[in-house]
């Protein structure tokens, strides 16, 4: 058997990482003075270590939201002899102190780096980092008198991509002569040509949204060097200038050490694509000399990726290059999530709306990649609206039927993971309704279990009162509803105490006070009924909330909704089994509507046997309790033996027992004949109709033994004897077989 689409499981080095995180002070640390957090004296952590820790944790910071950040994380990272850093991610959630504590370490991590790039070229600390208050206390670090000036001679990446404030670059990088790799997205260079000073040096320069001249352009092509270049941007807005074939001709001419380019957002001025009738030739190629853009025939071998997003250059058929963002196809789509998700949510926004509509109306064929690419960019960005409306309804449709046979169980729980992070994040409606919408692509409650506490916490906040948008209640108690239909009696007493019955009680108010019994009034009912069902706290929750006035106010004003009368007599059913609860059924009113509920033919027999099921409850306690004068408890029973008799044995049933007890208790006595008669005609229904599935039950729970008892009863009537005798001559010839 094939191996499903993501079972390959974390690395142990992951597994420890995410552990050790969450659980400092039970691995590498202590409690020390004033409850600060202390690394253990001995523990030392080598640069593998320590930048794997940082980094995860920045991210856990960012997209977990079951996980808290530690106050004194940074400082655990200060001492060099015990830590070692070289390449940290940092993002706007750091705090000035925690890079105070990091300013700590880079002078002396800084003299061992020059030490170690004497025999490694390629060792060396790298920073990314778009705060630019952050950076100027990182340079302007405080060192000993052994190390050299500011401790960055050696820095070699620097990221400043998406800086806010105006600063002064050229004065800012100046003192950075190591620098091979550099980021200056969005960033003023009014005075483009002090990049010069890098022409033998830069290997990689990013100048997304930065606004090119000539100026720049002549300083770019100088830098020989250059394997990585990006001059893309957002979109032509606002954007004085224009790609000509001339420029890109000369970029390619010039850089001739180049792997990656990306000039998507562009619009090339004038013709530098082959006729059509020549790029209709032949099967695609990646040969330069191939090429249907003119320029990239200069190429000497093809790029590793080229970005053309957002141009028309990425529609023609033969383009020199491995990896190729753009819009064409559903490679290209997914190569532009996977290249722009990271720092450009705006493109990865747009690119993941072209994946949505692949796998709305046509065949998403490469499901994997596609799935944990938008995992990633909502990971990413938990709080960017946009990719979080995109990526929750391009889940919507990657884990549907069609696709769920390629999906494994923890790539599902990564779906479920983010979906519920976005619904936490967000209460925006379409959010709302698309994380809700994904969540019924799963099989409820099996596969969200896991996170079976948080789910229902998030779908009750979804249900309050103020919340008023038909779509989302609807799909949100329909969920509730599933979640604690087929759960065990903790999960349900769990629940109970989040709110649940009240938050339904007060959506069927809403409903009572619009006279609308709809999709959210019925499975509210149905939702109550479940979880109601072998729980008394919840049972008697339903009615220290007045349920029984609001019961009985949509019978009166719903005389006609026969799934809503069914819905509600379970529910109350649940109830009457209850023995302490019984007492507060026991009134006039009550027993005079469960009585002219036996005469109902709605659903089948549906609410007259659970209308009798619950008077049989009330039965069992005999007649010493029966405190009601009108109707009397004889004229009640007499109606209950009519209804019995008029019920057709061979019914099929729209209900479903996960336990028997409560029947079964009533069989074995004779204070209540007519309860005895209802539990033992339930029981013949059943095993009648359905042999395989309630068999099995009535014997694991005894129930062969107390139909025998029945028989042997005085008190048992003629017509009950005769059914008990029925079921287990039934369950003996299905042992037989």
């Amino acid at each position: 058997m094939a191996a499903k689409a993501g079972d390959n499981p974390d690395s142990l080095m992951s597994l420890c990482t995410v552990f050790c995180l969450k659980n400092l002070r039970r691995t590498m640390c202590y409690t020390g003075e004033r409850n600060k957090l202390c690394l253990r004296p001995d523990v030392f952590l080598p640069s593998e270590i320590c930048d794997k820790l940082v980094n995860v944790y920045m991210d856990l910071v960012y997209t977990d939201s079951n996980f808290e950040a530690q106050d004194g994380f940074f400082q655990l990272f200060s001492d060099p002899r015990s830590t070692r850093l070289t390449r940290l991610q940092l993002r706007d959630l750091v705090r000035d102190k925690d890079v105070e504590a990091i300013k700590k370490q880079v002078g002396k991590l800084s003299v061992t780096l020059i030490c170690i790039c004497v025999c490694n070229v390629n060792e060396s600390l790298c920073i990314f980092i778009n705060n630019h208050s952050q950076l100027l206390l990182l340079l302007n670090a405080d060192t000993d008198k052994d190390s050299p000036k500011n401790g960055f001679n050696r820095l070699r990446l620097l990221n400043l991509g998406g800086m806010q404030a105006v600063v002064d670059v050229e004065a800012l990088l100046k003192p950075l002569p190591a620098l091979t790799s550099l980021d200056l997205s969005g960033v003023y260079l009014p005075r483009p040509a002090f990049l010069a000073q890098w022409r033998d040096r830069l290997a990689s320069l990013v100048l997304y949204n930065v606004d090119l001249s000539e100026e720049l352009i002549s300083t770019v092509v100088q830098m020989s060097r250059l394997r990585h270049l990006d001059i893309s941007r957002e979109n032509q807005r606002n954007s004085k200038f224009k790609m000509t074939r001339k420029i890109l001709t000369s970029i390619v001419q010039s850089l001739g050490n180049l792997v990656s380019l990306d000039i998507s957002g562009h619009i090339m001025l004038d013709n530098c694509t082959v006729p059509q009738f020549e790029d209709a030739m032949g099967r695609p190629s990646i040969e330069p000399s191939k090429s249907s853009i003119y320029p990239f025939q200069e190429l000497k071998r093809p790029l590793q990726f080229l970005g053309l997003y957002n141009t028309t250059l990425c529609n023609v058929t033969h383009i020199p290059a491995y990896k190729v963002t753009g819009s064409k196809n559903e490679e290209q789509v997914l190569n532009a999530i996977e290249a722009y998700t990271e720092s450009r949510p705006e493109l990865a926004h747009r690119a993941i709306n072209q994946l949505f509509d692949i796998a709305r109306i046509q065949h998403c064929s490469q499901l994997l990649r596609a799935l944990q690419l938008v995992i990633a960019a909502l990971k990413c960005h938990k709080y960017d609206k946009s990719i979080q409306v995109t990526g929750s309804a391009a889940l919507f449709y990657l884990t549907n039927t069609e696709y769920r046979n390629e999906q494994s169980v923890r790539l599902r729980r990564q779906v479920i993971e983010v979906v519920l992070n976005g619904m936490e994040q967000y209460q925006e409606v379409t959010v709302q309704r698309n994380c809700c919408l994904t969540l019924c692509n799963f099989s409820i409650p099996e596969e969200l279990e896991f996170q079976y506490h948080r789910v229902n916490l998030l779908l009750l906040k979804i249900l309050e009162p103020a919340r008023q948008d038909e779509s989302i209640q609807r799909i949100a108690v329909h969920l509730c509803n599933a979640l604690v239909c087929q759960v065990d009696n903790d999960h349900k007493e769990a629940v109970g105490k989040m709110g649940f019955v009240k938050t339904m009680l007060n959506l069927i108010q809403k409903k009572l006070q619009d006279r609308m019994c709809d999709q959210v009034m019925e499975f509210s009912w149905s939702a109550l009924w479940n979880i109601t069902d072998e729980t008394p706290d919840n049972c008697q929750m339903f009615l220290n909330c007045n349920g029984m006035d609001l019961f009985l106010d949509c019978l009166q004003e719903f005389p006609d909704k026969q799934e809503l009368h069914r819905n509600m007599l379970g529910l109350l059913g649940n109830v009457a089994e209850v023995r302490a609860l019984r007492p507060q059924l026991l009134t006039s009113q009550f027993i005079t509507v469960f009585s002219n509920l036996l005469d109902s033919k709605a659903d089948g027999i549906e609410v007259s046997y659970n209308a009798c099921g619950v008077l049989s409850h009330i039965m069992f306690d005999g007649p010493d309790v029966w405190s009601v004068e009108d109707p009397e408890r004889d004229w009640v029973m007499d109606k209950m033996w009519d209804a019995i008799q008029s019920w057709d044995v061979t019914s099929r049933r729209n209900i479903n027992y996960r336990s028997f007890e409560p029947i079964l208790r009533l069989l074995p006595q004779g204070i209540s004949p007519v309860s005895q008669h209802w539990a033992t005609w339930a029981l013949f229904n059943l095993v009648s109709v359905y042999p395989s599935k309630y068999c099995p039950l009535l014997v694991k729970e005894g129930g062969v033994a107390l139909l025998e008892k029945v028989l042997e009863l005085d008190s048992s009537q003629p017509e009950t004897k005769d059914m008990a005798r029925k079921v287990t001559t039934s369950m003996q010839t299905m042992k037989n077989d």
